[in-house]
């Protein structure tokens, strides 16, 4: 197998970064850092339609976020790779910081 060239990994990054760039999708991977769910669980958890839930798990799924596997007659969602979570979470801790900033320049 060949070593991926530095444009398929920026494409790749992208990609990811594109999937992750939704609120409603970044609160369906924290659900799914507990463990796998359905669609319908994720969206009672989170108190959205299932349509919604639906749309925004398939775009995780297109950009391998998440894993859908089927069960029976349902589909149950993973993580594909539970080192998003740390980056949501180091994500999290940089935006935080830049909020404490902002607020002891403004006070």
């Amino acid at each position: 197998m060949e070593r991926p060239t530095r444009q398929e990994i920026h494409q790749l990054h992208a990609e990811i970064c594109a999937g992750l760039a939704d609120p409603t999708r970044i609160l369906i991977l924290y659900e799914l850092a507990d463990g796998p769910q359905t669609g319908t669980a994720l969206a009672r958890a989170l108190g959205l339609p299932q349509s919604t839930v639906a749309r925004h798990l398939r775009v995780l799924a297109s950009k391998g976020l998440v894993i859908p596997t089927r069960r029976g007659g349902m589909v149950e969602y993973a993580l594909a790779d539970h080192r998003v979570i740390q980056a949501l979470d180091l994500m999290r801790a940089v935006l935080m910081d830049r909020i404490h900033l902002y607020q002891r320049m403004a006070g």
